[in-house]
């Protein structure tokens, strides 16, 4: 009887680990590749966001008006509020302050000094030496000042640009999907016949 028992069950053997490759070919992607897939996932998020157009483009111009000024960190929070007052996308505020980004800051800056030199009337260049940090301390209001006017009126005139731009885009994209799906329901209507 012990025998029989012993025959009907399987002996216990330990699992054999399987052998896994330490790379899986199918998961590895060219750059070109990844960067396509996801402006494609940019593009469907922003077709299906869902809302009337005018709260999404506000929400993008407030994004784009607090991603151009310098405060580093603060941008988004910025963006944010900006939005909750003037009742836009708070989601694509946030976004939007990605305008400004670690390889734009310094084009963006110095543009919007310059602009801000221009309006103030300041043709002299200055001269900034690092070598002292009192002489970057005393100089910090004749560079401030200039930068946050030139910041006020770059960021004005882009986010406006921006919120027009934005109604248009969106009704564009919209209307694209809409249209689309028409000649996919189309094609499977007739299809069916």
């Amino acid at each position: 009887m012990f025998r029989r028992s012993l025959q009907s069950c399987p002996p216990y053997l330990p699992a054999v680990a399987k052998k896994t490759p330490l790379r899986n070919p199918n998961k590895i992607k060219a750059p070109r590749q990844s960067i396509r897939r996801g402006l494609n996932y940019l593009y469907w998020r922003t077709v299906r966001l869902q809302g009337r157009p005018e709260p999404i483009a506000r929400g993008l111009a407030c994004g784009i008006f607090a991603g151009l000024f310098p405060f580093f960190g603060l941008q988004t929070l910025l963006g944010v509020l900006l939005a909750v007052v003037f009742r836009g996308n708070k989601i694509v505020a946030a976004a939007a302050t990605w305008v400004s980004n670690p390889f734009t800051y310094i084009p963006i800056y110095a543009f919007n000094f310059h602009v801000g030199q221009m309006l103030l009337n300041q043709h002299e260049l200055t001269n900034v030496s690092l070598q002292s940090w009192e002489e970057v301390k005393e100089l910090g209001t004749e560079i401030l000042f200039p930068l946050f006017v030139g910041c006020f009126a770059v960021a004005s005139v882009v986010s406006i640009f921006s919120y027009f731009m934005g109604l248009r885009l969106i009704d564009h994209l919209r209307n694209s999907y809409k249209l689309r799906q028409r000649r996919r329901l189309m094609r499977k209507h007739y299809s069916e016949r």
